[in-house]
């Protein structure tokens, strides 16, 4: 995979990328990334990004000529178009689903902003894709796209050390993930539940199942009413409710 971004502070990406799984992936050459600053691509002597909204009101607004101009450029030798997205608060709420679907991509683009808002005409003629990370607004789009980029890059084929840890991740599986224990045994009178450590490993996979409901049960029911249960999994969330 290869990730470009287009920021006005390509600098406040270098420690992410450069470190942690993002590091790892880039040196064994699983996703390779271009920082694009688009105010390079203005045709204004000021090199501008931004100027006032038509009818008024607060606040700047990205111009879309050097984003147009930015874009064309990457992609000018490209057979198949890209996902191009727009890091905005009005777009689709991020999710797994959402980092599982673009995991399959070759080419992604993203687009950060800043100031009050972007030019429609990028929204409506540049774009394929609209992520919000939340529903809160930030001072531009850099971190939303720090958070996409890591959560779609740890998906890729042989990213993670253990093959199996992304698809038991919470969210991946519709439910939040089981706990977890590791060494020492008992920790300050703390100790691991025995199933555990009985070395049976089907009794410890249905104890990992019901904790895993009990957990989305307690902290996330919404996720239950869209999650396709097993006859097993229903039995252990109704003995979890008490029926």
């Amino acid at each position: 995979m290869h990730i470009d971004v287009l920021t006005l502070f390509p600098e406040m990406f270098t420690g992410v990328f450069q470190s942690s799984i993002l590091r790892k992936a880039t040196e064994r050459g699983k996703f390779s990334y271009n920082l694009v600053n688009f105010r390079d691509y203005t045709d204004n002597k000021h090199n501008k990004v931004d100027d006032y909204p038509y009818g008024g009101g607060a606040g700047m607004v990205l111009s879309p000529q050097p984003v147009f101009d930015a874009v064309e450029s990457i992609t000018s030798e490209n057979t198949k178009k890209p996902r191009i997205v727009l890091m905005c608060p009005q777009g689709e709420t991020y999710s797994q689903t959402k980092a599982e679907e673009l995991a399959k991509e070759d080419h992604l683009i993203f687009i950060c902003g800043h100031y009050e808002g972007y030019d429609e005409r990028i929204r409506e003629n540049l774009v394929t894709d609209e992520i919000s990370i939340g529903d809160y607004v930030l001072t531009g789009g850099e971190l939303g796209a720090m958070v996409v980029v890591d959560s779609v890059v740890r998906l890729l084929p042989d990213v993670l050390g253990n093959k199996d840890s992304a698809p038991q991740d919470s969210f991946s599986t519709g439910l939040l993930e089981h706990p977890h224990y590791t060494r020492p045994a008992d920790f300050r009178g703390m100790k691991v539940p025995d199933v555990l450590l009985s070395g049976n490993h089907a009794k410890i996979e249905t104890w990992r199942k019901e904790q895993s409901l009990k957990r989305t049960y307690e902290r996330r029911k919404d996720l239950l009413s869209s999650s396709d249960l097993s006859e097993e999994e229903k039995q252990l969330l109704n003995r979890i409710k008490g029926k």
